[in-house]
């Protein structure tokens, strides 16, 4: 990569820290370099975490996203991508969460995944990954774009750190065996009414495909997945909006839910 291109890179990932700070979006980054892909897009989310890991932020754990037909629908897209979170992103069943804190924010009801092994990648089989589960717990990721008017292809989103806005786990952990959630059902209930419903095989056919997908992609980059991070594999619905007043509950049915409140 030359120079020049590499300036212009660093200059979106600190434009990108900014928005995140001020809550004011940039326009969208595909248009502002040149046959932008992938590798740019995760060199400028790199970029960020390195800029909050050296202020001291602790990372929590990774997400994968569009990893449903739903989502992949939504977003016009064929493939999964993958963003960070950290601790200080991690709310719990019950919180009250200030919808100020986000842009534009939306809702998406997940597994989450706390491992009790490390993956290291590349070469992790399903099996392997399934074998790393810990626990299971209800999720919501709140997913937020701070390109304007989500106005965002694969390559925004990506250098967006996939959209990600915050994280909601439940206190307990589902009562079910990691190596057959396909048959798993969630439906996604906004302040009452049921917005979404799916099933744990609509999450790549089988949601702990993601977590060895993620486990090799990043084993790639020398990077592992660590034993106690929280791993979400990805949504069951499309995503839906939220705004100040609303509820949101994961509903497990009979395993359990996770509920979180927008406050004013």
């Amino acid at each position: 990569m030359n120079t020049q291109r590499s300036a212009l890179l660093e200059s979106l990932a600190r434009e990108l820290l900014t928005a995140t700070e001020t809550l004011v979006p940039v326009a969208p980054l595909r248009d502002r370099v040149a046959d932008m892909d992938l590798q740019d897009a995760y060199t400028i989310q790199s970029l960020q975490l390195e800029h909050h890991l050296a202020a001291g932020r602790v990372l929590a754990g990774r997400k994968v996203g569009l990893t449903s037909v739903a989502m992949q629908q939504q977003l016009g897209v064929d493939s999964p991508d993958f963003g960070y979170f950290f601790t200080d992103m991690v709310h719990h069943d019950g919180a009250r969460i200030p919808a100020t804190a986000f842009l534009s924010p939306k809702v998406e009801p997940e597994f989450g995944f706390v491992l009790k092994d490390t993956l290291h990648g590349p070469g992790i089989t399903v099996e392997q990954a399934t074998a790393a589960i810990g626990a299971v717990y209800p999720a919501i990721e709140i997913i937020d774009s701070r390109i304007s008017d989500w106005d965002i292809t694969l390559v925004d989103t990506v250098a967006d750190n996939a959209s990600c806005g915050a994280i909601a786990v439940g206190t307990e952990p589902l009562d079910i065996d990691p190596a057959h959630l396909g048959g798993i059902g969630c439906a996604l209930v906004i302040d009452g009414h049921t917005l979404g419903r799916g099933t744990g095989a609509d999450v790549m056919d089988n949601p702990v495909a993601p977590l060895a997908w993620l486990a090799n992609v990043l084993g790639e980059q020398g990077v592992a997945l660590e034993a106690g991070q929280l791993i979400l594999p990805g949504s069951f619905t499309q995503a839906e909006p939220v705004t100040a007043g609303s509820s949101a509950t994961a509903d497990f049915g009979p395993l359990g839910s996770l509920t979180i409140h927008f406050t004013h």
